[in-house]
């Protein structure tokens, strides 16, 4: 284990293949769960650089570097309004990485009124200590005083465009809003210009950046093998879902649900609408999903194909498979306590992060 002097007291950086090691039964037999950082506060994504090492962002607003056994701190990373559930919140690295060094970063922007969800992206320096030509490139409209539902996952899709999850900030009927942000998913260029083949670019009153619309709060998002876009969304009491966004399609928040109220009231006219889609599945109880990947096959080839979903307020990480989709396996130990974020590695190795053991986590085989 190497304590790294020049961050924060408590902060324990294990090197590859070195740090605490536990064993979680699976399905496909017992697999070794690497601790590879822990004293972390509040962590809330991960971001596997291609050559190894990771980033790890806190939601308070402190985006680490952790590569060759040693952590550091990157200086640069944007002002953040750390309120409730806001923050820094997710980075993804760029599919060019190695040529660009570009890297992506959601939070709760601070502005007057309160804050919104938005994207920036910025270069890693050669040395990692900061960011270079940090800029913002969309911003959530429109801002809100409320603490909650902020989404932010972002996922480069295959063709390089960028799709944002954004949560409905708690204004329920906005979800239904063209001309709001809020309860979308959201589709940019890299430069936050539009697509042309957005589907709401010529709709009077509809804002162009939306792709689907209709959700509550999407904290979970990855592409597929096939390289369509899989999310993974808060319901209320019962109800969340895993659902598949498609161009310009209505999923339904608040109008339909499979969950209540937490008062227990119904949520409004049932589980189904004609124009509204039906999720991929759903949970009932709810179990507060968070970060989502579509295995590989790498590594776990009896895996491929199948979902993984963290769950926040069970502690353990889904295993989704089959036609219609089922949960059909639950992974837990100690280590899995409020799974936060899941990535795949380059070899298939499954990493995730601990909300309450403020560590991320490589599971592998044997």
């Amino acid at each position: 284990m190497i304590f790294a002097g020049n961050i924060a007291r408590g902060l324990v950086i294990a090197g590859l293949f070195s740090g605490p090691v536990a064993a979680l039964d699976t399905s496909v037999g017992e697999l070794t769960a690497t601790e590879m950082v822990s004293g972390l506060s509040e962590p809330w994504a991960i971001g596997l650089l291609p050559k190894g090492g990771f980033l790890v962002t806190e939601r308070t607003g402190r985006l680490l570097l952790v590569q060759d056994g040693q952590a550091q701190a990157v200086d640069g990373a944007p002002e953040v309004w750390a309120n409730g559930q806001g923050g820094l919140l997710d980075v993804t690295i760029a599919r060019d990485f190695d040529q660009s060094r570009e890297i992506f970063l959601t939070y709760a922007h601070p502005q007057q009124g309160g804050g919104s969800t938005a994207l920036a992206v910025a270069r890693l320096s050669d040395d990692g200590s900061r960011l270079e030509n940090l800029r913002r490139i969309f911003a959530a409209s429109p801002v809100s005083s409320a603490g909650r539902h902020f989404g932010s996952r972002v996922v480069e899709a295959e063709d390089g465009t960028l799709f944002l999850t954004l949560g409905e900030r708690g204004d329920r009927p906005s979800s239904q809003d063209l001309g709001s942000h809020n309860g979308s998913v959201i589709r940019i260029n890299r430069d936050g210009s539009v697509p042309r083949d957005n589907p709401f670019t010529e709709t009077n009153g509809a804002l162009p950046e939306i792709w689907s619309y209709g959700h509550r709060n999407i904290q979970g998002a990855g592409l597929d093998g096939a390289g369509k876009l899989v999310i993974a969304e808060h319901g209320a009491r019962g109800g969340d879902e895993v659902n598949r966004p498609k161009k310009g399609a209505n999923f339904g928040w608040p109008v339909i649900s499979y969950g209540v109220h937490y008062s227990g009231a119904k949520i409004g006219e049932g589980t189904a609408k004609d124009g509204m889609e039906q999720p991929e599945f759903y949970w009932d109880p709810s179990i507060a999903p968070s970060g989502l990947i579509v295995h590989s096959g790498k590594m776990f080839p009896e895996w491929e194909g199948d979902t993984f979903v963290g769950s926040l307020k069970f502690d353990y990480i889904a295993r989704l498979s089959g036609s219609p989709l089922t949960e059909v396996e639950q992974i837990e130990g100690t280590q899995t306590a409020r799974v936060r974020d899941l990535a795949e590695g380059p070899d298939g190795a499954i990493w995730f992060i601990s909300v309450g053991q403020g560590a991320v986590y490589r599971l592998t085989r044997g």
